[in-house]
């Protein structure tokens, strides 16, 4: 086979190919993508679903003068390819690599910087009408997934992009998943549509044969689109996107290149705003990905012909031990109910969901819905976990606030990914929950050292009736003996080693850090007590006063911001009570964390163990 790839060096070389040669270019990408993801890992069966669609746009139109917004941005990895970055691709989510989401920095090509979903249409609409502001002709086109329109944001947008009438594109990617299967009324509407693939056809047909009846005038055009618009209610019961303003295309196949180029030059004909929807295969091209896409949405390493991880090792992870203990206590609790938004599987949930069908309540990409269903659950006596990841639970604050802290309810917000979670950079990091939760009056904020105080942790959570939050790091968990604890008091910090020289206050992820880096420093004659703090709020404000009274030095550790984080807690308390005590804090820099390794950005911003060592080293000789 002819070697497309290697002479497709930007948008421009599509631009003389034949369709057959864009087929076969198609399957190189795709080979590609495999190829360099069962080595690095990354966002696999969302990319090879839009291959075509990706070729299909780049041929057409003129980018980066034409812009191309892609929600999320974890199908982005074919435009990437395409748009110069071949050669860099096999550092694909490698530190100092190229991000696994579209990113200004790298290329001109990538419009905006994304990692969350629901944005692009939003953004679309904001370039649009600064294009015209500025009396330029650019095409403007978001890709869109049908998961991602289930968030409230993609429908603020398209009703307001529709109420302006600027000439847009939007590109429905409907393969039928989120990460995990598409939940709700959207879906089931999407399904209509689907199934009804003669609606668009249907009505084009009937305009051609109206306008071709001699002397029908002007005066019928009028009763001519009446009777075409009460065609498409008999077909499908509702139009909803024409409803919203929108001029729609579809369905169509996704996979071929030619009808994806006919419409996009049709939607740039039509004017105004177009949304096409394309129907493609999440996963096309490789078997193991189209037959389990939400096992290929995101991998690791990976055999090709197998399509088993390389890993084989099963863990035992925070998410694993959280799954299990909620449904545990479940089985004696009736009251007890999960919620999540699109991530039953990544939260450990569809294992709840399995067990209690009637008790689990998957929103879909709706974070906001998600956390005030759990004040409605709570305020009729119900006990809700909420289990979001901690970068998508910064979506749902407001929420946070005014709908559970606010009415003092019994909310549980169960935080996973929190601290670093390495590769997927900074939109992912899960590093400013302590910062943006424990400033709410009436909420608790805690964290486990271990699989035993997470247990614990879930346990208190679960008959505690005000708002609380806890928040576990991914990976595996910390190797300890499985022992029951029963003394967990909201508030109460723990005392696990005593020294004369000074106190490290740890939280987290970073206790059992801090107990190994205690330890080297001993056998250098640097003797620190270490207290696991469980609490960001409330602190134990009388054991921390008290190490305060005793020494001269005290530090924090946290796998968070220092910038209102746990540290910051401790020094405002030390600051009310006109401590002397020195303090220093030991956590991440006021800047958006990269991707990379979680080891290797740890290691970067001193939160391993040498670098733990090094700070407190520092700090203690300088007397």
């Amino acid at each position: 086979m002819d070697d497309l790839l290697s002479k497709v060096n930007s948008p421009q070389d599509l631009k003389n190919l034949s369709i057959e040669s864009l087929y076969k270019l198609a399957q190189q990408i795709r080979d590609e993508i495999i190829i360099n993801l069962s080595q690095t890992g990354g966002h696999l069966a969302s990319s090879l679903g839009v291959v075509e669609l990706t070729i299909a746009l780049h041929s057409i139109l003129d980018s980066p003068k034409d812009k191309i917004i892609w929600d999320v941005g974890h199908q982005a990895y074919a435009h990437k390819i395409l748009t110069g970055r071949r050669a860099d691709f096999k550092s694909l989510r490698k530190l100092n690599g190229i991000s696994g989401f579209p990113k200004r920095i790298e290329s001109v090509h990538d419009q905006v910087d994304v990692g969350h979903s629901s944005t692009s249409i939003s953004s679309a609409l904001g370039i649009a009408c600064a294009r015209d502001i500025k009396g330029d002709d650019d095409t403007i086109v978001a890709v869109i997934g049908d998961g991602a329109l289930t968030a409230g944001m993609a429908f603020e947008a398209l009703n307001h992009a529709g109420h302006l009438q600027k000439d847009m594109i939007v590109i429905l990617n409907d393969n039928e998943m989120s990460i995990s299967e598409n939940v709700g009324a959207v879906s089931n509407y999407l399904d209509k549509l689907r199934t009804n693939p003669k609606i668009h056809r249907a009505k084009k047909d009937l305009g051609h044969l109206i306008n071709a009846i001699p002397a029908i005038g002007d005066h019928l055009l009028k009763t001519a689109n009446r009777v075409k618009n009460s065609l498409k209610y008999l077909l499908v019961s509702g139009i909803l996107f024409e409803e919203f303003g929108f001029t729609y295309l579809g369905p169509i196949d996704g996979h071929n290149i030619k009808v994806l180029q006919e419409h996009i030059k049709d939607a740039q004909k039509i004017g105004g705003p177009v949304l096409i929807h394309t129907i493609t295969t999440k996963g096309k091209g490789y078997t193991p990905a189209e037959e389990e896409p939400a096992k290929f949405h995101g991998v690791g390493p990976f055999n090709i012909r197998t399509g088993e991880g390389k890993n084989k090792k099963q863990r035992r992870t925070y998410t694993n031990i959280f799954s299990q203990t909620l449904i545990d206590l479940a089985k004696d609790d009736s009251e007890i109910v999960a919620i999540t938004a699109a991530m039953p599987s990544g939260t450990g949930l569809n294992k709840f969901a399995q067990e209690f069908p009637k008790r689990f309540y998957d929103v879909g990409i709706a974070e906001q819905h998600a956390i005030t269903l759990g004040a409605g659950l709570a305020l009729n006596g119900v006990k809700p976990f909420v289990t979001l990841y901690s970068t998508f639970l910064q979506r749902g604050y407001d929420q946070v606030m005014h709908d559970v802290c606010i009415q003092n309810l019994p909310v549980k917000l169960a935080i996973d990914r929190a601290g670093i979670v390495g590769r997927d950079g900074e939109t992912h990091q899960g590093v400013f929950d302590y910062a943006f939760l424990r400033h709410l009056p009436n909420m608790t904020v805690m964290a486990p050292k271990d699989e035993n105080e997470l247990k614990a942790m879930i346990k208190l959570a679960a008959n505690y009736n005000r708002p609380i939050a806890l928040r576990y790091p991914r990976g595996e968990v910390v190797g300890v003996e499985r022992v029951e604890i029963d003394d967990l008091e909201i508030g109460k910090a723990e005392v696990l080693c005593e020294g004369k020289d000074g106190a490290i206050l740890a939280i987290g992820s970073m206790v059992y850090p801090a107990l190994e880096v205690v330890n080297d420093l001993a056998k250098e004659g640097i003797d620190l007590t270490v207290v696991n703090s469980r609490f960001v709020k409330p602190l134990d404000q009388e054991l921390i006063l008290g190490l305060a009274d005793k020494y001269n030095r005290i530090f924090t550790i946290e796998e968070h911001v220092l910038q209102g984080g746990f540290g910051s807690a401790v020094a405002e308390l030390l600051l009310d009570n006109d401590s002397s005590v020195r303090l220093t804090r030991i956590g991440l820099p006021d800047k958006f964390i990269e991707h990379g390794s979680s080891e290797e950005l740890l290691a970067r911003y001193g939160l391993d163990i040498e670098g733990i060592k090094k700070r407190i080293k520092e700090v203690m000789q300088e007397g």
